[in-house]
């Protein structure tokens, strides 16, 4: 199986062609709007009809939609400079916003018809396989407001909100690290620096993250701007919609129960001592006092130096490997999106930072996007980013409507396919040494997942109840970013980032609201859910392409309850999973505990 760092954009769309391409999907948006438009609702035979044939065109424009929005992103993400493609997007964004309208409209005629001969309706065929979904956008339009003051809004977010969000690309394009090596100094993209925080050599990652935290202090007053008007905008519309409350939107997006929320973060906050002790441990064996934010992605230092290093072609047919231990059907995926080149890896400049998986509805595949430099990181990004990609790739047979599904349960698989990985490089170690780094990784994706993320989800939400009283001064963000970070690490670190409000891409995110706890929901959910295929013994792969197959059209908690008989509502099903990261820990104690009484 060959494994190259670039991926192949041009069986997807032909770059010369996609101009046709954009007015292929502005045409067929404007036919759904026209056709949703002319509908007028009675409660009688003939709204089954025009339904019908609504969903069917709004399917089919969402979809060429998203495969324009995707090839976009993917251009915008291997060359920050590629000014044709922000181009394209900002004329793109006039498509989907107009999409957006259409849909906007086609749940108010859902909410206007008679209750009784809804629900009759939706029983019926062919309608009753979206029953879900179409409840769902009927309840949601019930508290928005009118169609006409929804399509104003959105057009309003062309030039506010979206204009916002793509000046953090405009920015982050600009960001250059300065970097010696070997007597020559030279500018790294925000990417390329990222990966050095990684570097063994523990004066590297201090001299990288001071030019990094530098490099977007720079920024900060340009990015503050921009992150108050997001929110601002955010807020105006809720306040309009009569939604009080900042979570109201992300957690019926990620289709949970605020109780769900708050218990999972309440199992993870009663057991960070153990968190905490790793990274007492960690610093011990690093020789330091204690960590820093440099040092938290550190490599330990045992072993040979070069034990966890993998080229792209050794860790591609590593994770090929492991996924062939756990199903068939995943490892022939895996195989297949490596050999038809998905995936790109290289290490270059004006690449922007992060990985990312996005989908191509139309032709039924996926691009991943990452910088890849041989690190046990790198290689359970990219395993994470497969897991999203396989993910889509199961939902192909599913209607369209129904593969919507929330940020929360995507995690899952990604994480889930992580988990695989993670856990089989540990087991088949070749020696006590790389079994330490080994295990060291995994645990800090702990780290990352249950204190990194809850501070992200610490700051975010204090920062947007202060947004409410108005603008939030640059020195007042790194405040609530640093106190959130001490909070969320329980002061076990030397020093924060308190810039980290600016260099994170995902607070700028405008699709989704609150793009920090779902990843911690999606790691430990997929514990749960590994714990399952542990205990089937290999035979579990159909009940988890079961499982992904319903993420689409059902509530979070009703997800888990079917296919795993667990209450998310309850703290037990969340401290039962926290409790699988504990034992990680409590292995990594025992195994280095030898190493710090010898020193």
């Amino acid at each position: 199986m060959g494994a190259e760092m670039k991926w192949d954009l041009e069986t997807l769309i032909k770059r010369e062609e996609f101009p046709h391409f954009l007015h292929k999907v502005k045409t067929g948006i404007q036919d759904f709007e026209e056709l949703v438009g002319n509908w007028q609702v009675s409660s009688g035979p003939e709204d089954g009809l025009r339904l019908h044939e609504a969903l069917e065109a709004g399917s089919a424009s969402q979809q060429t939609a998203r495969e324009a929005s995707a090839y976009i992103s993917c251009l915008m993400a291997q060359d920050t400079t590629d000014t044709e493609a922000a181009g394209w997007q900002v004329q793109h964004l006039q498509s989907v916003a107009a999409l957006l309208n259409a849909f906007n409209l086609l749940d108010q005629k859902l909410a206007e018809m008679e209750d009784g001969f809804f629900q009759e309706l939706i029983q019926s065929e062919p309608l009753n396989q979206l029953r879900f979904i179409l409840n769902e956008r009927r309840e949601k339009a019930k508290e928005k407001l009118s169609a006409e003051e929804e399509a104003l809004i959105t057009q309003l977010s062309l030039d506010g909100y979206e204009g916002w969000g793509q000046m953090y690309n405009t920015i982050v394009s600009t960001i250059k690290i300065p970097y010696e090596e070997n007597g020559t100094v030279k500018e790294l993209s925000a990417g390329q620096a990222q990966n050095l925080f990684s570097h063994p050599d523990r004066a590297v990652r201090e001299r990288v993250f001071a030019a990094w935290e530098k490099a977007w202090s720079e920024k900060r007053e340009l990015l503050a701007r921009t992150l108050n008007h997001l929110a601002g905008f955010r807020l105006s519309v809720y306040e309009k919609r009569g939604w009080d409350h900042v979570l109201k939107e992300p957690l019926e997006y990620n289709r949970m129960e605020e109780a769900t929320l708050d218990n999972m973060w309440k199992a993870i906050s009663d057991q960070k001592g153990k968190l905490v002790q790793y990274m007492k441990r960690k610093a011990e064996l690093l020789e330091i006092r204690k960590l820093g934010w440099a040092d938290v992605d550190a490599p330990l230092a045992v072993g040979p130096s070069d034990t966890s290093a993998m080229s792209f072609q050794e860790g591609a047919d590593f994770i090929v490997r492991q996924f062939e231990k756990f199903g068939p059907k995943l490892a022939a995926f895996a195989k297949k999106a490596f050999e038809e080149r998905w995936i790109e890896a290289e290490d270059r400049p004006n690449k922007r930072p992060g990985g990312f998986c996005t989908g191509f509805p139309l032709s039924g595949q996926s691009r991943i996007f990452m910088t890849y430099s041989g690190t046990p990181s790198n290689v359970s990004t990219l395993a994470h980013e497969l897991g999203h990609a396989y993910h889509s790739y199961v939902l192909q047979d599913i209607h369209p409507l129904n593969r919507g599904y929330a940020m929360n349960v995507a995690e899952t698989a990604s994480t889930f396919a992580e988990m695989i990985v993670a856990d089989a490089s540990v087991k088949e170690a070749d020696s006590e040494s790389e079994k330490l780094l080994l295990l060291d990784d995994k645990v800090q994706r702990s780290v990352a997942l249950l204190m990194n993320i809850h501070a992200r989800f610490l700051f975010e939400t204090r920062f947007y109840e202060e947004r409410k009283a108005g603008y939030v001064t640059a020195d007042r963000l790194s405040t609530l970013m640093e106190e959130a970070q001490k909070e969320a690490f329980q002061d076990a670190l030397a020093d924060y980032h308190p810039t980290f409000w600016a260099s994170k891409l995902h607070f700028y995110i405008t699709g989704v609201p609150f793009y920090n706890f779902p990843y911690t929901f999606g790691y430990l959910f997929s514990l749960g859910i590994y714990a399952k295929a542990e205990e089937a013994g290999g035979n579990f792969e159909e009940k988890y392409i079961s499982l992904l197959s319903d993420t689409g059209s059902m509530k979070v908690e009703d997800l888990a309850m079917k296919h795993l008989e667990a209450d998310l509502t309850k703290e037990a099903f969340w401290s039962d999973a926290v409790g699988i990261c504990v034992r990680d820990i409590e292995e990594f104690l025992e195994v280095t505990d030898p190493l710090v009484r010898k020193a």
